[in-house]
Formats: structure tokens, sequence, C-alpha cells
């Protein structure tokens, strides 16, 4: 429901992106020096009996060097993580993130498009659904008092290699 209320008053036009700061391509919405001292507190924060669940509002042929970021978190923090290319993971495993144990922590990836296609009879674009599905799915997760991370990538192939660089230094 979250997303139709966005895009009910978003139209064709996703707003600004509302970031507290950037830091090379990735663009940070919590307050933090950097996109790694972020991620590491967000990390290093995870329940020891819990979870982190990548969320990554992508394309997954054209950015799926992203998937190589859980096997990386997983190994080096001994966590389980899973990863879902959004917004496809909602009906499956979003439901268990929202309906679950609260034990999650759940780190959320979206990316600029250049990209964007007519949804026929609609008023929205594509983009901007997948924007809202992302942000509406963000709100709930944060609103239940889930711990919640989002992290946008303002260039998407500099983005990814930045995030992969970041949790190979964890």
């Amino acid at each position: 429901m979250a997303s139709g209320l966005l895009l009910s008053a978003w139209g064709k036009n996703v707003p600004p992106l509302g970031n507290h700061g950037i830091d090379k391509a990735i663009a940070l919405f919590d307050d933090a020096a950097s996109a790694s001292e972020l991620i590491t507190d967000f990390i290093q924060g995870i329940d020891k009996n819990g979870y982190l669940a990548i969320m990554a509002y992508v394309d997954r042929q054209t950015d799926h060097r992203l998937n190589d970021l859980r096997n990386i978190i997983a190994t080096k923090f001994h966590k389980s993580v899973t990863f879902g290319w959004g917004p496809r993971f909602l009906h499956s495993t979003g439901q268990f993130h929202k309906g679950g144990q609260p034990n999650g922590s759940f780190l959320q990836i979206t990316a600029h498009s250049d990209k964007d296609y007519v949804v026929p009879g609609e008023v929205f674009t594509f983009k901007s659904l997948c924007m809202a599905q992302a942000i509406g799915d963000y709100k709930t997760l944060s609103g239940r008092g889930l711990r919640t991370l989002r992290l946008h990538l303002m260039d998407r192939e500099a983005g990814i290699t930045q995030l992969l660089e970041i949790a190979k230094k964890l």
C-alpha cells in the first residue's frame, strides 16, 4: 500500500532522493562521514542471532556483480545473509522480512537509471513504480522498528565497485 500512495503523489516524476550526503558514487540517507563508516556500523550492529537481508532494486543482469556482496559479508562476519533482486522478492522473502522474527537487518540498494518505460494505462512510469516499491518497502520495514539502511548508487558500475571494495575491507 505504501508504494501506491507514493505513486499517487509522484505521478511520472520521482522526487529528489532526500539523501544526507554523497560519498563518491553512493548517496547516503543517514548521517556518516563516509559510506564505509555507515556500512561498517550497520554490519557490526547485526544482532548476534540475526541475519542480513540485502535487497537490491537494480538490474539483475547488468548489475550481477552486486550479488558478490552477500558472499563477502557472510564469510567475513559468519552471519546468515540473504540476497534478493527487487522488486521480485517482495512476494516471497519480502513477506518473511515483514512478518517473520524481528531479528533481521535490511540493506536496501537502489540505483539511478537512465532507462524508463511507459506503463500502459497508468500515469506513472516503470522507473517510478520500481522506486516507489523500494521506498515503500523501506518505510514499512523501518516503520516496524526493524534495522534498515538505504544506499543509492548514483553511478551503477562505480557504486557497485565501491560497495564491493568497502565490503572486502570490513
